[in-house]
């Protein structure tokens, strides 16, 4: 469930890893599901099996892409659950839907709504003042707030029509009454020819009337005069995937299932090391954080994968094995320690994290947080 390891150019052959697109860019899923409610006339013990087994499924996914689940239950009729994700390419949306569908539970579950998009830059000047700040559009990592408020957007045609320094100037207003909120955290992604919508807007928050009071705000700005559709609206609740299953009904799985990351002690799984050869890397998600990890040499390392200058994709870089293995951010050069991840050279000084690796008795490479791991990685096979 990983994507497949990539061959790393190394000094030695002088390899060079130019800029790839795919890299600059995150596809973004929001897939609302509705659950029968055949589901709870169900035998407790087969509600439970059904829950947990959709459970291990979904989480089998985590190291592909990143997953944030939520519940709508009593805030909306038409939905249950949320799941947010994003992955580098949209087949990981079409092998996850398949896999959910394909469980004892997914037999009860419909899939009412569902919004497409990916990130890019905007064409707007939006006040961004360095290129670190910039490419963090290009990057979801949603925070840890209680609320997200979800919807589609569409401009009018007139909106298009309009010069680009007019709408400079009213989107200048929208976004100078967005900054007055900043405990409300905006994710804009674009749907441009890949749904029904332009836009996704994703709001997360504290607060429900924090977000009320900005929308109202927007809703006085000259540029609401141009929005042909901002509905549905979905306000849904964070939760682990087993809290938001057990907020349809039924028998409760939460205290069975434990949190969303499937770890040891703090170690989560990730490739076969029979999968990672030596001289290759492979990007996987620990929580909201991509990580690279390197097979130098036989040696096995583990850092974030995004370079903090523009969020270069390191696990795409020129690695130097040798003593001190390092790797070349493949974007502006900058050169990173693969043991501590601290900057041996480059445009930054901002280090990376690094996380420690083993390899568990199931043939499985395992990573985890330097502070959050026990010594010894236990018996996993």
């Amino acid at each position: 469930m990983t994507q497949q390891p990539q061959p790393v150019a190394t000094a030695a052959t002088n390899g060079h890893t130019p800029r790839p697109q795919d890299s600059t860019r995150q596809c973004v899923k929001y897939s609302f599901f509705k659950v029968d409610t055949a589901f709870r006339r169900l035998p407790e013990d087969q509600q439970m099996a059904l829950k947990l087994e959709l459970i291990a499924t979904i989480r089998g996914f985590n190291r592909r892409m990143l997953l944030r689940p939520y519940s709508l239950v009593g805030l909306r009729g038409d939905v249950d659950i949320l799941l947010w994700q994003v992955a580098e390419e949209i087949d990981a949306f079409n092998a996850l839907a398949q896999a959910i569908f394909s469980t004892g539970m997914g037999s009860y579950m419909t899939m009412p709504y569902s919004l497409l998009a990916m990130t890019r830059k905007s064409i707007y000047d939006i006040g961004v003042t360095d290129e670190g700040e910039e490419a963090d559009r290009l990057i979801i990592q949603p925070g840890d707030g209680k609320y997200l408020f979800v919807y589609p957007f569409v401009k009018t045609r007139a909106w298009y029509a309009l010069s680009h320094e007019e709408r400079q100037r009213m989107m200048s207003e929208h976004i100078r009454v967005g900054r007055q909120y900043p405990q409300i955290k905006l994710n804009t992604t674009y749907s441009f020819g890949l749904d029904d919508q332009e836009f996704v807007v994703a709001f997360e928050g504290e607060n429900p009337a924090d977000f009320l009071d900005l929308v109202m705000e927007l809703r006085d700005t000259e540029a609401s005069l141009y929005t042909l559709r901002d509905t549905p609206t979905f306000t849904a609740i964070n939760m682990t995937l087993a809290e938001a299953l057990d907020s349809i009904g039924g028998a409760p799985v939460a205290e069975t299932a434990g949190p969303d990351m499937a770890t040891h002690q703090g170690w989560m799984q990730t490739v076969a090391l029979s999968e990672l050869a030596e001289g290759t890397s492979a990007k996987v998600y620990l929580g909201n954080q991509q990580v690279a990890i390197f097979n130098v040499g036989g040696e096995l390392f583990a850092i974030n994968n995004r370079c903090p200058h523009a969020r270069g994709p390191l696990c795409e870089g020129t690695v130097h094995d040798g003593a001190n293995p390092s790797v070349t951010c493949p974007w502006h050069k900058a050169d990173f320690d693969l043991r501590t991840g601290a900057v041996i050279d480059g445009p930054i000084r901002t280090p990376v994290e690094s996380y420690a690796v083993r390899v568990g008795d199931d043939g499985y490479v395992y990573i985890a947080n330097h502070d959050s791991v026990t010594a010894e990685l236990p018996h996993v096979g």
